[in-house]
């Protein structure tokens, strides 16, 4: 027998699928969504230039106080300000994998707000703070999961913060067997 046949314990964040594999979990259940749990987000996501350039030119985004440097300092900004949009979506973004990376689908944004200037270079992380954790009177096989989520840049400051409602499986485990996650 190998070392790895032998591995008896899995370790935490992984599941067994079969002899000496073992598979990344995705996603949490309703029973694991405890109102007033707080779930730390990791990596975090040092905001670049590019992803800056490219967000502002899908979204069309011709704003002068993000893109013109001379605009900034005249109306009192040092540095152009990250779109408020990639700020979200990268902050989210971080949230998916834990909390609803097993999801059929979101239900509502609420409450966001933009607390302190992002800034090329800036580095993001991400916690969530189950809310409200319920099964779905809809759909027999479906919690309904809310997130207070908040961004938070290098310094600890509070840079963005909302609620996020999702649908998340009653059962995780049956979910990453029919799907194979």
């Amino acid at each position: 027998m190998t070392d790895i046949q032998q591995l008896a314990a899995v370790p935490a964040g992984f599941r067994r699928v079969q002899g000496g594999r073992i598979r990344e979990v995705v996603g949490l259940g309703l029973t694991d969504l405890v109102p007033g749990l707080v779930i730390e987000h990791r990596p975090g996501k040092t905001v670049t230039e590019a992803d800056h350039v490219q967000v502002l030119a899908l979204m069309g985004n011709e704003a002068p106080v993000h893109c013109d440097t001379v605009y900034c300092q005249a109306a009192g900004q040092p540095r152009v300000l990250v779109c408020g949009i990639l700020t979200l979506t990268l902050v989210l973004g971080m949230t998916v994998r834990t909390t609803s990376g097993l999801t059929t689908g979101n239900l509502a944004l609420d409450d966001v707000r933009w607390k302190t200037p992002v800034h090329i270079g800036d580095t993001l992380y991400a916690r969530s703070t189950v809310l409200a954790a319920r099964p779905s009177g809809s759909r027999p096989d479906q919690g309904i999961v809310t997130c207070l989520v908040e961004g938070v840049n290098q310094h600890g400051e509070l840079v963005i913060t909302g609620s996020r409602t999702f649908f998340v499986p009653l059962d995780a485990s049956v979910v990453r067997d029919a799907t194979g996650y």
